[in-house]
């Protein structure tokens, strides 16, 4: 599950959601950030024996070397063509850039708005659903981000779309800031959020949104182990 990201020649967003072949069971888990996709994810991941992929950490990965490059993250042609050199890897539940261990780096604020407007780079997430698609050929994988079920792998077998509340995904989002020794007031991060949301959601190239056979979860009064719970009974179902 290492390959190198390449660069694309086809121009078209959609062009990958043309049929393909894979040979284990795909998990797709959809929704905004602060609905618990990543920790749901990389948990019902560990209860099935399956791999686990973090899209959105592939997209702040990209956020961050731009950042550190002086590249600004709405230079779609800079962008892009930096995104094409980069090596991207996964490793028990680690991101590295070229080598070096991001997982951290990339968790932070300035990355985490600049992710959003990376994300909005066609060129760029045709790159990255490439590589994404590749991680998904041969293996039983959990898959979590905003176009799993609709763009990446629109022919996987279980498809989720988490919710949430915005004053609960706000919080959630406090509450880890904090502990980080991080401060950012409810009425700033509501804002920032509320300015995500809407890139994420009108954004030209993959949308957020549930794809239409996904199961939406509304996880504002459930916690983690609740949701896994719901998430491990279908895809038994269907295994």
């Amino acid at each position: 599950m290492n390959p190198r990201l390449l660069p694309l020649s086809r121009s078209l967003c959609y062009f990958f959601t043309l049929d393909r072949k894979f040979n284990g069971m795909i998990v797709t888990i959809d929704g905004p950030a602060g609905t618990g996709k990543s920790s749901v994810a990389r948990a019902l991941a560990e209860r099935l024996g399956f791999e686990f992929l973090n899209t959105g950490a592939m997209y702040r990965a990209v956020a961050l070397a731009c950042l550190e490059q002086d590249i600004e993250p709405t230079d779609d042609h800079r962008a892009a063509e930096l995104a094409a050199t980069l090596v991207i890897r996964f490793q028990h539940n680690r991101i590295s850039l070229g080598g070096r261990d991001v997982s951290e780096e990339i968790r932070r604020d300035e990355v985490t708005q600049a992710a959003s407007l990376v994300a909005s780079n066609i060129t760029v997430r045709q790159q990255l659903v490439a590589l994404q698609r590749a991680c998904g050929d041969g293996v039983n994988l959990v898959t979590e981000g905003r176009d799993q079920g609709t763009v990446v792998f629109p022919e996987a077998e279980c498809k989720f779309f988490l919710t949430a509340a915005p004053e609960e995904r706000a919080w959630r989002r406090l509450r880890e800031l904090s502990a980080d020794g991080r401060e950012l007031t409810m009425t700033e991060l509501l804002n920032q959020q509320a300015e995500r949301d809407r890139r994420d959601e009108t954004r030209t190239c993959a949308p957020l949104r549930p794809a239409e056979d996904a199961i939406v979860i509304d996880t504002s009064h459930l916690s983690l182990a609740d949701v896994v719970e719901q998430l491990t009974r279908h895809v038994q179902q269907h295994m």
